[in-house]
């Protein structure tokens, strides 16, 4: 007697069945619609890229678009570069999706009659690969991992705080501990690494930052005390405005205050008081303002050499738990990039770290640093800060406290974590909502860009870390491991590996 096969399950026949609805949507474009004419234009400098090119309608797939317009820029076949294309049209901005006839054509933005102004910018031009094993578990904290940073220039460093008053620094090639980082008197809440990869800063909730070398793993100095409650967040200057070679570090509170340190003198620098709550997180944007948010419910932006205050942002209801600038990667990484080639001299560094953040900020000509706040108001914000107080949007979806939010290092998409177990899509530049992530079954602590901005990982109070592909918004790789809740994940600038860590006590550390 012949094996029978069992029917579908009912996740399969939806698959099937999504699989041929998107086949037919492909397969549908008209075969009548001749030819239409597209102008290339560049997004950051919003100059045109060569002449209008007549192109088949039927044929105009972003695949064909991206191979016009390394043609019409001189690239070979060995250097073509993936383009990401966005149409413009009554202020309102859509990206192309697949093709130009359902992503303009079809919704009417558009005839065949019209030029149609396509503005191009380039994806990353390297590709990470999803993660998809945990390399290495590594014990040694006696109690829960709080906080995880790789070092800028190298995926083999990673640093890790703890609530055992200790932060430890791991070789992740060889999943063994390299340093301990002893002498906070109670739970280290955050960890950083300088731009330039020299020095590692702690904050804890002793009420004081602390500067390590992270090569020998000793103290640089005495603890940077000031703060009257515990340190929740640090920031450093961006490495290319750095002046007479001091570097220097911001840490906010819960005293409400914002403290700016010379890492060199081990002296503050500034005070930045106006708030009247606890202090949640602190950025350090590229063109010297610095951003707080607060338990106040405002955002504040403070000029970093005067001190003084610039602007208030007052639209949320409660509680402000997160920001997040859209040049937070370059900032972190300066002149570190995916080619490992580092400047010799300290100019060629600082010239290399501004090109990297101008490439990164610059839109039409003006540099558009936007910034995205997420708040136990349900709700997150989105904002062009350098130019008005008033936000651009508000992203409502979340049906609980939202905890986190990151821009993708290209700028265009905004992912935001909330305790109703979901990961949530937005469209960073008008903050339209994209999808939503959907698998975990905890509520979602964090989540983070790979460096290509084409995966996400996310961690959660469900025990799992899950990769998702931000393109399809589907389930890339679920990542079990953790036998309690994850609090802390970062992807390493050079996309090898995601390092992670938790209530278990255990750092992970996760590669394809």
């Amino acid at each position: 007697m012949a094996t029978t096969l069992p029917p579908p399950s009912k996740r399969r026949r939806i698959m099937v069945a999504e699989e041929a609805r998107a086949q037919q949507e492909v397969d549908s474009i008209p075969s009548d619609l001749g030819s239409v004419r597209v102008q290339f234009v560049d997004h950051s400098t919003g100059k045109q890229t060569g002449a209008p090119v007549v192109i088949p309608v039927a044929e105009a797939t972003v695949k064909n678009l991206e191979l016009i317009l390394n043609t019409l820029q001189g690239n070979d076949a060995t250097e073509r570069v993936p383009y990401r294309f966005s149409h413009e049209s009554n202020d309102q901005v859509r990206d192309i999706v697949k093709d130009l006839y359902h992503s303009v054509l079809k919704p009417r933005t558009e005839t065949t009659e019209d030029t149609i102004t396509l503005k191009h910018k380039p994806q990353a031009i390297f590709q990470v690969r999803a993660v998809t094993r945990c390399s290495a578990s590594i014990p040694g904290h006696g109690e829960a991992i709080l906080a995880n940073a790789f070092s800028p220039s190298t995926s083999s460093r990673m640093v890790t705080g703890s609530g055992d008053k200790t932060a430890r620094i791991f070789d992740t090639d060889t999943g063994t501990p390299v340093h301990t980082l002893k002498g906070h008197t109670s739970w280290v809440l955050v960890t950083s690494w300088s731009p330039d990869d020299t020095t590692v800063a702690t904050g804890s909730m002793d009420n004081t930052v602390r500067l390590w070398d992270p090569k020998t793993g000793l103290h640089l100095g005495q603890p940077l005390k000031g703060h009257t409650k515990w340190v929740t967040s640090l920031a450093w200057e961006p490495y290319h405005l750095r002046q007479n070679s001091t570097s220097r570090l911001a840490s906010s509170s819960k005293d409400a205050t914002v403290r700016v340190w010379d890492t060199v003198s081990k002296r503050i620098d500034l005070v930045l008081s106006g708030h009247k709550s606890s202090v949640s997180c602190v950025r350090w944007g590229g063109t010297g303002t610095i951003y707080t948010s607060s338990h106040d419910k405002t955002i504040k932006l403070w000029d970093s050499t005067k001190g003084t205050l610039i602007s208030t942002l007052s639209s949320h209801a409660h509680w402000v738990n997160h920001l997040a600038l859209s040049t937070d990667l370059v900032l972190r990484t300066a002149y570190h990039d995916h080619t490992g080639h580092v400047p010799s001299t300290d100019e060629a560094k600082t010239a290399k770290a501004k090109e990297r953040y101008e490439k990164a900020a610059i839109i039409n000509d003006r540099i558009a640093e936007r910034l995205v706040t997420a708040s136990d108001d349900f709700t997150i914000y989105l904002w062009d800060p350098l130019s008005t107080t008033k936000p651009i949007a508000r992203l409502h979806g979340h049906q609980k406290q939202v905890n986190h939010v990151t821009f993708s290092p290209d700028g265009a998409v905004v992912a935001s974590s909330g305790f109703d177990n979901a990961v949530k899509l937005w469209n960073a530049r008008d903050g339209k909502f994209i999808t939503t992530l959907r698998g975990h079954v905890g509520a979602v602590y964090m989540s983070c860009f790979s460096p290509d901005s084409r995966l996400l990982v996310s961690c959660s109070k469900d025990t799992t870390l899950k990769v998702w592909d931000v393109r399809t918004g589907k389930l890339k790789e679920d990542l079990p491991g953790h036998r309690d809740e994850v609090f802390a994940v970062d992807w390493s600038p050079d996309g090898r590996m995601v390092g992670s860590g938790g209530k278990d006590k255990a750092v992970k550390v996760w590669r394809h």
